[in-house]
C-alpha cells in the first residue's frame, strides 16, 4: 500500500498502486478529481493526517508530496524571448477580423488553440508534461514504471491494463497542470529518485501513462485524444508487432506530423527480436514516419526522436532517460507545442485566406466598368445628340431669315415638328438598360473576386450586388439632374445613399435619341448651348445682307413704278450680293460651328460618363474596394501567424 497526496489539496488517501476506480461514497469534483466535498472540510480517517503533521521527511516513492507541507513554486508560462506570442496576438487578431466573414466551424480550431495557449500559459514553466501513448500489449506501461524506477502502473497479460490516466511527477507545483489534464489526486504519484544526476536532470519532469488508444473498452480513446491535445510532448510507444499499424499512423502520427520536434516514438521490445532484426525493424519504422510526413531529429536536425530500447530489461531506458532530462531541462517543450499548434491551425485555415495570384481591382478593371456603365446610360448617344443641338440652334441663329420664316411656318403646319418632346423608353428599351448595368456590375464583381479563397470572394460578390440596388435608378435621377442644371458644367452628385427606387428606370439616357428628331433628353450639359464670341458678329452679317436684299428689292421698285430714276444694274448687284451672301454667312456659320458644337458634345459626354462612373464608384467599387481591403488586412495577420513557424515542414 502507497500514500497518494492529491498535490492540489495536500490530502490524501491510502490506494494500491494499481487502485483506478473511485471508492463507494467518495464526492467528485466537477473537473472528474476525487477530492474534499464542497462543504464538509477533507476526509479525517485520521491516519493519513497523522503522518503528514508528523513527517517532515522527504516523501517515500510512489506518493506525491504535501503541498501543506512544502509549499508549491510555480512559475506563469513566459516564452523565452520566441515568436510564439506575437504569432498569437496575430491569430487572435485574425479570427476577430474574421468572424464576419467566416463561420464559427472554420475558425473553432483556431478559437480552441488560442483557448488552450492561454490555459497552458497561466500554469507553471518549470514543469514539462510528457504523456506516453501506445497500443494495447506494447509496454508503455512497463516503460512508465521503469522511468519511474518504482511499480506505479499496473502491468501484465490483461487487457486493458491502465484504466484511466495516471500521472508521476518528480517535482512539486504541478498541481495547476494535471488539474488542467482532469488527472484526480488517487492517480498522482511520486517517482524514485535516486540522487543521480540523471534523476536530477528529470526535475520538472510530469510523466502521464496513457490508455490505449486501440482499445475496447468504452471511452479510452477519448481520454487518450483529450490528453494529447493538452500534453507538452509524447511518447509512442509500439512494438515489433504493431509498429506499422494503420491506426496508429493514419490517426495519430500522420495527423501530428507537423509536432515532431515534441514527439519521440521508441520501439520496445527489442529483447524479443534476434540478431540485427531490431535494426531492420528501426530503419522500417523511420521510413514509415517519413511517409507520415513526421520529420526525424537526426544529424542534429530538429525532429522526432526515434529509438529502440527493452523496458522488461532496461535497455535502452537509460539512453530515453536521458535524452528526457535534456529535453525537460530546456523548458522549450511547451512553446514548441503551442507553437505547432499555431502552425496545424494556420495550416488548415489556408484555403480561406491564400489567394491564387493577386487579386484585386486593377485601373483596367475601374476604366471598363466606368465604360459599361457610360455605354449603360448613353453617354456617347448624349454627346452626339448634344453636339446636333448645338449646330441646330447655330443654324437657328445665323440662318437667313426667310428659311427661319419657313420653319415657322412648317411648324404652323404639323405643330410639334420643330421641338421634338422626350416620350417614354420602350419597355424592351428599358429592360436592354437595366441588364447592361447588372451585367457591368457582374462583370466588375467577377474581376475584383477572381483568385480570391470562396468566403471572400463570395463577400465581394454581395458587397458588389448590394451596391448594385438601385443604381439603374440613381443613373437615371442622375441624367434628369444633368439636364436641368445651368451652364456651368455642373453634373449632379450621386452617392450610395441614392434613391432606392423610382419609375422609369436608367432607360432617359440609355435610349441616347428620343424621337425621331433625335433630340437627347440629357443631351445638354446645362440649360442652353453657350454662344461663341463671334456668334454676334454672324448675327449681324446675316442681318445686313437681308437689309441688302430689301434695300435693292426696294430700290428696284422704285425704278419700276418710276419714283426712281432708271438705272437697275446697282440695284440689282446690291440685291444680288444680300441674296448670295446670306447663305454664303450661313454656311460659314455653320463650318465655324462645328469645332465649338463638337466641343460641346464631348464635354457633354465626359460629364455624364464621368457623373455615372462616379455613382458607380460610390455604389460599387467602393464597398469593392472596402471588402478587399479587409482581405488584404486578415492577409497579412496570416503571414504574422505563419512567417516565424519553426516546426512547418
Amino acid at each position: 500500500m502507497t500514500a497518494v497526496i492529491d498535490e492540489g489539496t495536500g490530502r490524501g488517501e491510502s490506494s494500491a498502486p494499481h487502485e483506478g476506480r473511485d471508492h463507494p461514497g467518495r464526492g467528485r469534483t466537477p473537473g472528474g478529481r476525487a477530492g474534499v466535498p464542497e462543504a464538509g472540510g477533507g476526509w479525517n480517517d485520521g491516519l493519513i493526517a497523522r503522518r503528514a503533521a508528523a513527517k517532515e521527511s522527504d516523501p517515500e516513492p510512489g506518493t506525491a508530496p504535501d503541498d501543506d507541507v512544502r509549499p508549491p513554486q510555480v512559475e506563469a508560462y513566459v516564452p523565452s524571448g520566441g515568436p510564439l506570442r506575437p504569432r498569437l496576438d496575430a491569430l487572435r487578431e485574425l479570427v476577430g477580423l474574421s468572424r464576419a466573414r467566416l463561420d464559427g466551424a472554420t475558425l473553432a480550431e483556431a478559437g480552441r488553440v488560442l483557448d488552450e495557449a492561454a490555459a497552458r500559459r497561466r500554469l507553471s514553466s518549470r514543469h514539462t508534461v510528457v504523456a506516453i501513448a501506445g497500443a494495447s500489449g506494447s509496454g508503455k506501461s512497463t516503460l512508465f514504471n521503469s522511468l519511474a524506477g518504482v511499480q506505479i502502473s499496473d502491468t501484465g497479460l490483461r487487457r486493458p491494463t491502465t484504466a484511466a490516466p495516471l500521472a508521476c511527477s518528480w517535482t512539486d507545483g504541478a498541481a495547476g497542470l494535471l488539474d488542467r489534464l482532469a488527472i484526480p489526486g488517487r492517480l498522482r504519484r511520486r517517482p524514485q529518485q535516486g540522487g543521480t544526476e540523471a534523476d536530477e536532470a528529470l526535475q520538472g519532469l510530469v510523466l502521464v501513462d496513457l490508455p490505449d488508444h486501440d482499445s475496447a473498452a468504452p471511452g479510452h480513446r477519448e481520454q487518450v485524444d483529450r490528453v494529447l491535445a493538452l500534453v507538452d510532448a509524447v511518447i509512442w510507444v509500439v512494438d515489433p508487432e504493431k509498429y506499422a499499424d494503420a491506426a496508429l499512423h493514419e490517426r495519430y502520427l500522420r495527423p501530428l506530423a507537423g509536432h515532431a520536434e515534441i514527439t519521440f516514438v521508441v520501439l520496445n521490445q527489442i529483447d524479443r527480436l534476434p540478431g540485427d532484426a531490431a535494426d531492420q525493424v528501426l530503419d522500417d519504422l523511420r521510413r514509415l514516419l517519413d511517409e507520415d510526413g513526421m520529420a526525424l531529429g537526426e544529424h542534429g536536425e530538429p525532429g522526432a526522436t526515434v529509438m529502440s530500447l527493452s523496458a522488461l530489461t532496461g535497455e535502452g531506458v537509460g539512453e530515453l532517460r536521458e535524452v528526457l532530462g535534456r529535453f525537460v531541462q530546456g523548458r522549450t517543450a511547451a512553446a514548441r507545442r503551442l507553437s505547432a499548434d499555431v502552425d496545424a491551425a494556420a495550416a488548415r485555415l489556408r484555403p480561406v485566406y491564400v489567394a491564387e495570384g493577386r487579386p484585386g481591382l486593377g485601373e483596367r478593371a475601374r476604366e471598363e466598368f466606368a465604360d459599361r456603365l457610360a455605354e449603360a446610360v448613353g453617354a456617347a448617344a448624349a454627346g452626339q445628340a448634344a453636339e446636333r443641338e448645338w449646330r441646330r440652334n447655330a443654324g437657328r441663329a445665323c440662318g437667313t431669315p426667310w428659311l427661319r420664316l419657313w420653319r415657322w411656318y412648317e411648324s404652323t403646319r404639323r405643330p410639334g415638328s420643330l421641338e421634338c418632346p422626350v416620350r417614354p423608353a420602350p419597355p424592351e428599351e428599358e429592360l436592354t438598360a437595366r441588364q447592361r448595368v447588372e451585367q457591368a456590375v457582374r462583370t466588375v464583381a467577377d474581376e475584383a473576386a477572381d483568385g480570391l479563397p470562396g468566403p471572400w470572394a463570395q463577400a465581394v460578390r454581395e458587397a458588389a450586388v448590394n451596391g448594385a440596388e438601385g443604381l439603374p435608378e440613381a443613373l437615371d435621377e442622375l441624367a434628369e439632374k444633368a439636364g436641368g442644371e445651368d451652364g456651368r458644367g455642373r453634373t449632379a452628385s450621386c452617392s450610395s445613399g441614392g434613391p432606392g427606387g423610382g419609375a422609369g428606370g436608367a432607360t432617359v439616357m440609355a435610349t441616347g435619341v428620343a424621337g425621331a428628331c433625335g433630340v437627347a433628353h440629357s443631351g445638354r450639359v446645362g440649360g442652353k448651348p453657350p454662344r461663341p464670341r463671334w456668334w454676334p458678329a454672324a448675327v449681324l452679317a446675316q442681318a445686313s445682307m437681308t437689309l441688302l436684299q430689301i434695300f435693292g428689292g426696294l430700290w428696284l421698285v422704285g425704278q419700276i413704278v418710276g419714283v426712281l430714276e432708271p438705272g437697275f444694274l446697282t440695284p440689282a448687284l446690291v440685291m444680288l450680293a444680300g441674296v448670295v451672301g446670306g447663305p454664303l454667312v450661313e454656311w460659314s456659320c455653320a463650318a465655324a460651328a462645328r469645332g465649338p458644337a463638337r466641343r460641346y458634345g464631348q464635354e457633354a459626354e465626359r460629364q455624364l460618363r464621368e457623373a455615372a462612373a462616379a455613382c458607380g464608384r460610390a455604389r460599387v467599387l467602393d464597398p469593392v474596394a472596402a471588402e478587399l481591403v479587409r482581405y488584404r488586412e486578415v492577409r497579412e495577420r496570416y503571414v504574422a501567424v505563419t512567417e516565424f513557424s519553426t516546426t512547418a515542414g
